[in-house]
């Protein structure tokens, strides 16, 4: 299991908290609605904290994302395309590649961060 308060992964689905606005609720995505998790770089953090830019990637609210450097894409097959900044991402992939979602994009492997 991962938790990091803004996102958790259970043996079921995958939690990702504030996520809705303005009301910050929870989004709930079951391990098998998800088609693949693609880490993108953030060299520099985001000051993208909540919402979208594009109308197609959703940042869930998430106030330290300005200091992060990486984010995950989650496939989930809709226009809409969820993006997480998880404290440790590399625990997050190893822990949905366990699950047998496909991952790309890593540095190092599912460790990299």
């Amino acid at each position: 299991m991962y938790d990091d308060g803004l996102v958790t992964c259970t043996d079921a689905e995958l939690i990702i908290q504030r996520y809705y606005f303005p009301l910050g609720s929870a989004k709930r995505i079951p391990l098998s609605g998800i088609r693949g998790v693609d880490w993108r770089p953030l060299p520099h953090g985001s000051l993208r904290i909540w919402g979208s830019g594009d109308f197609v990637h959703w940042f869930n609210l998430d106030a330290r994302r300005p200091g992060k450097r990486a984010a995950l894409v989650i496939d989930l097959g809709r226009r809409i395309v969820p993006v997480v900044t998880p404290d440790e991402p590399g625990r997050l992939v190893a822990e949905l590649a366990a699950h047998g979602i496909a991952t790309s994009g890593f540095p190092q492997g599912p460790a990299g961060t």
